[in-house]
């Protein structure tokens, strides 16, 4: 980040949301719920694998990294977007934006290898439930999930690499309410043609690439199971549907955001919200509501943290007696 810049833009322009008084109202009520709700959802599910030693499976262990990964990727834009809304001067700073970039696509990154590796996991619990324990035991789970760390990090300073060094000294309006690489290269001054399909063959055809080869995946599955027994076909569905459901909230924007994207901002705009705020507060619902053993871990942390209150509460009555 130190390093000499030839630019002389030392700030970026963000647009904002809307200009109506009580749009902006409207929209802080709604991001403000979103982004607590998927703190508390996120949080909740973490902390409930971790508590509960039924759920010290591969399964829920990758739940919960995803859920920490959704975490992460809302609060690289969400916080920021939130205050912009009131906002009549909405600038970042060039060192902040190049950090914004870099963690969306770091967090990113980990959850493509995330949902790839939560396939992986239903395949063999699926296909090979005799050596699924074999297959997906204790050490493999941890070497797949620092895996997609590395893989994160990886595709971030990939495209960072190309990004830090250029010079920007004209237009410095993003067009966008956060910074991302795409935007961003289009104000440098210089040919960008080059770091332009750079970017879109990292973040684009990966994304697409890695949307289709999931889905391929859970149609192997699927017909797979068909194959061994129709009666779990369904059972099988009802399981994957929720990943599959997942996937699709998750790729959809990034295909269209990075491959195909729409020549008005707005639909752009509502692809990045898609993607930052509503698919992060509805994993967790999508997790628990259609996973009984999620459903069941939580009543019963909720019961304990209800019986350790009462008992707090016991204990200063007493005290104070």
């Amino acid at each position: 980040m130190d390093q000499t810049n030839s630019s002389v833009v030392t700030e970026f322009v963000l647009v904002g949301l809307t200009k109506s008084l009580g749009m902006q109202f409207l929209l802080f009520l709604l991001f403000s719920t979103f982004y607590v709700g998927i703190i508390l959802g996120n949080l909740f599910i973490v902390f409930t694998v971790i508590s509960d030693s039924h759920l010290h499976s591969p399964m829920y262990i990758l739940l919960a990294n995803l859920s920490l990964i959704d975490l992460g990727l809302s609060s690289t834009t969400l916080p920021r977007m939130i205050s912009d809304l009131f906002s009549d001067c909405k600038t970042i700073s060039f060192h902040n934006c190049m950090i914004q970039m870099f963690f969306i696509h770091v967090t990113g990154g980990v959850e493509m290898v995330l949902l790839i590796v939560m396939a992986y996991d239903r395949y063999t619990a699926i296909c090979k439930p005799l050596h699924y324990l074999t297959i997906m035991n204790p050490q493999m789970c941890m070497l797949l999930v620092v895996a997609a760390w590395i893989t994160g990090v990886t595709h971030a300073v990939f495209q960072f690499a190309f990004v830090i060094n250029l010079p920007f000294c004209g237009p410095n309006n993003v067009g966008s309410f956060y910074c991302d690489f795409p935007w961003v290269i289009k104000l440098a001054c210089v040919d960008n043609y080059a770091i332009e399909f750079v970017v879109t063959a990292n973040s684009g055809f990966i994304s697409m690439g890695t949307f289709f080869l999931l889905i391929v995946s859970y149609i192997f599955i699927l017909v797979t199971v068909r194959q061994h027994s129709s009666k779990d076909l369904s059972k099988a569905f009802f399981t994957l549907s929720t990943h599959i459901t997942v996937v699709f909230l998750f790729f959809l924007p990034c295909m269209f955001l990075y491959v195909w994207p729409f020549p008005t901002k707005s639909l752009d705009t509502f692809l990045a919200i898609v993607d930052f705020a509503v698919t992060p507060v509805l994993n967790p619902a999508i997790y628990t509501l259609r996973n009984r053993d999620m459903k069941v871990a939580m009543r019963r942390l909720s019961r304990q943290v209800i019986s350790s209150r009462e008992m707090t509460t016991d204990f200063i009555d007493k005290s104070r007696r």
